[in-house]
């Protein structure tokens, strides 16, 4: 992409800006499938391999560690390389995941597909990073709006992962492979799908240009006001740590996603052990993970909006108490498939605030030259908040069940509340 003689620099910028959404969101859509995909089958996958419900989240827990690993891996390479190498290159590292996944299964080796699941992960930290790739050239004004309108791009594909099961079991018998690895050839496309969108499509790099490193031809795009260099050029995880915690909205933004993060994988990562243990079928599992994701998805560019508008606290605060009501009805929902499917849609709806809104505090919390590393060590933290939820969950459904877990879930999130929140009300923080 290139500026014509007469076009000045702030319209290069917004004709970048534009690109650049463009394409990051169509690789969203294709990655997506991949990742709804890894959600529905991977539980079930895992208790077949290990003969115990105790491992139902063991794929989910290991795909979000792995998020965590890929997300300071991949900070640092956005940082030296730009965001187009750091995206494509983790997509890359998720279809190895996922062919990884299939030769678990063909060789019945759950071993292979706990460490299959952690390159997988690294397609989720991508799925993270993106969002904030869509604000390295965003107006003040349309951070949540630009940020949410990526997220809300995953929709297409994450909802129709989960229900591609039936299709990869068509797949895998022309293959020779298992059936539940047949939606893991899938899964393998999607990723190298998206690795080529982005590598053909996000030129110029957008963060490479706000740090003037790369041009317009020959031009260099201006910073915006809010973009002024600060004091503080934080390059490390340390730095981006220092950066989230030094202002509220900053660290609002981290524990809020984080814990919100660790409910929702908790309990999603366990609910079709939960449906198939009360007679669900393998379609109503698809089903259930899909208006899930659905609910994650779907409503992020009201989330996102909302937050420009009146500011990402109240949404993020609106975000948690959802999630409450949430785990609540997911645990006191027994064989009632229908309150088990209203309970995921109420909890990706928390989840999509909350994470959009926090996200959203973030960025307006930090200068461009801390963005990068801040943002890494908030997809961090993010995810292995992820993975302890999965990991607990899984321990949680095997003792006190999917009753425990869910009020146990409500109860933490209430602590965070009110913890967070109710604090800055008293001393009459804006």
């Amino acid at each position: 992409m290139t500026a014509t003689a007469t076009e000045t620099s702030p319209d290069a910028r917004r004709r970048v800006q534009r690109r650049t959404l463009t394409f990051i969101s169509l690789a969203q859509i294709v990655s997506g499938i991949g990742t709804g995909a890894v959600v529905s089958t991977g539980s079930l996958l895992a208790v077949e391999l290990s003969g115990s419900d105790a491992w139902a989240g063991s794929v989910t827990t290991t795909m979000t560690l792995g998020a965590a690993i890929a997300s300071a891996l991949l900070m640092r390479l956005a940082l030296a390389k730009g965001r187009r190498v750091s995206l494509a290159a983790g997509l890359l590292i998720a279809a190895v995941g996922a062919v990884g996944i299939i030769v678990a299964a063909v060789t019945a080796s759950f071993w292979l597909l706990i460490v299959a699941g952690v390159f997988i992960g690294f397609g989720t930290s991508v799925n993270l990073q993106v969002r904030f790739a869509a604000t390295d050239l965003s107006s003040a004004e349309h951070q949540g709006r630009d940020l949410s309108l990526v997220v809300w791009m995953s929709t297409i594909g994450s909802v129709a992962g989960p229900n591609l099961v039936g299709v990869g079991e068509l797949i895998a018998p022309s293959l020779g492979l298992p059936l539940l690895a047949g939606v893991f050839v899938l899964t393998t496309i999607g990723m190298l799908a998206g690795m080529v969108i982005i590598w053909v499509g996000v030129r110029p790099d957008p963060y490479l240009l706000l740090m003037g490193r790369e041009t317009v031809e020959g031009r260099p795009v201006p910073r915006a006001p809010h973009e002024d260099a600060a004091a503080t050029r934080g390059q490390g995880l340390r730095d981006g740590l220092r950066a989230l915690w030094r202002t509220t909205d900053g660290r609002i933004g981290l524990i809020t996603i984080a814990v919100a993060h660790a409910v929702m994988v908790g309990v999603m990562s366990v609910t079709p052990v939960h449906l198939t243990g009360h007679g669900a079928s393998i379609v109503i599992v698809g089903v259930t993970v899909s208006i899930h994701i659905l609910g994650m998805f779907v409503l992020s560019p009201v989330m996102g909006t909302l937050s420009d508008r009146i500011g990402g606290r109240p949404i993020a605060a609106a975000g948690l108490g959802i999630i409450v009501l949430a785990a609540v009805l997911a645990g006191v929902s027994g064989d009632q498939h229908w309150l088990t499917m209203t309970a995921l849609v109420l909890l990706g709806l928390g989840w999509s605030a909350t994470s959009v809104a926090g996200s959203a505090l973030i960025v307006g919390a930090t200068s461009v030259e801390e963005r990068v590393s801040a943002q890494g060590v908030s997809d961090m933290c993010m995810s292995l908040a992820g993975a302890l939820g999965g990991l607990l969950a899984g321990v949680a459904l095997g003792s006190i069940g999917f009753l425990g877990l869910g009020l146990s879930a409500a109860a933490l999130t209430i602590v965070v509340l009110v913890g967070v929140f109710a604090p800055r009300r008293r001393a009459g923080v804006a």
